[in-house]
């Protein structure tokens, strides 16, 4: 499975990773609008949507773009990522139909005052020690043809060529690799963990959902990319290299300081070679009961 974020010996510092969080959403837009556009013909008016492990909010506001006559409550761990989502939501003018709520999943969707029309559950089920137990808490949570949408899958991103010119070929193949591992242990780590086959419908017809669609979607920034995409893959490539650089050969860490550097012409913020090549895939269920 692919990932963009990275560890310190499994540790995440949500708040600290905030503007990359909050960067990489919003340059991931026009993917979540193609998304939320395919939701949005399987649950047509929902009246309360629900973003489980929202972050800072990004999506949370798309979603209630998208679903007008929804009312959205962002859930997460972290308060200081939800007061930025509280932030943009006034900024965007839906405060007044918009909302958060705060603690550790999957036991916070209790507190929900009413179950929900649609849950988005994007990219924060893995980091429930038993995931299983997880789609079944959101499962409980939905009224009675009521969708839940989980975001776990897709492909790797790519802001690079294979070749790019200096050290080895292949260097986002091997970061994807180091990237792998830590996930594995991150897992592992997990209070409760519990391992399962990444078998996603099989797992949402486990929580006795009826499994309604599987789908990808991409996001397609070809060479040249615009600023705000170098300030991502730059902020991105950093952190691998600061959470990574000792699992990297030299070569490896060489390459990725030039790329990292402002004043090398082969660096990220110059490259006329960057893109940004991603696919997130989205698998949907309903509850019937």
């Amino acid at each position: 499975m692919a990932h963009d974020h990275q560890h310190e010996h499994t540790d995440i510092d949500w708040a600290e990773m905030a503007p990359l969080l909050e960067a990489q959403a919003e340059l991931y837009t026009p993917l979540h609008e193609h998304a939320l556009a395919w939701l949005g013909k399987k649950q047509t008016e929902p009246g309360l949507i629900v973003d489980v492990g929202s972050g800072p909010g990004v999506v949370s506001c798309l979603l209630a773009d998208a679903f007008p006559g929804a009312r959205v409550v962002a859930v997460d761990g972290s308060e200081p990522l939800l007061e930025l989502a509280r932030a943009r939501a006034e900024r965007l003018g839906v405060a007044d139909r918009f909302g958060t709520l705060t603690g550790e999943l999957p036991d916070i969707m209790g507190d929900l005052e009413y179950p929900a029309d649609l849950i988005w559950a994007s990219h924060s089920l893995h980091h429930l020690g038993d995931q299983r137990a997880g789609i079944a808490a959101y499962a409980e949570r939905l009224v009675s043809g009521g969708t839940l949408a989980l975001v776990e899958g897709g492909l790797p991103t790519r802001f690079l060529p294979r070749d790019i010119g200096i050290g080895r070929p292949g260097l986002q193949a091997r970061l994807d690799a180091v990237q792998e591992d830590w996930f594995a242990e991150m897992r592992a780590a997990l209070p409760g963990s519990v391992a399962v086959a990444e078998d996603w419908p099989a797992l949402l017809t486990a929580a006795g959902l009826k499994p309604s669609g599987t789908r990808s979607f991409l996001l397609d920034l070809p060479a040249p990319t615009p600023d705000r995409a170098r300030t991502v893959a730059a902020a991105t490539l950093s952190r691998i290299r600061e959470r990574f650089g000792d699992d990297l050969d030299a070569t490896d860490r060489a390459t990725l300081d030039r790329l990292l550097d402002p004043d090398d012409k082969a660096s990220v913020h110059h490259r006329t070679d960057l893109f940004v090549l991603a696919a997130r895939t989205v698998h949907t269920a309903v509850r019937t009961g």
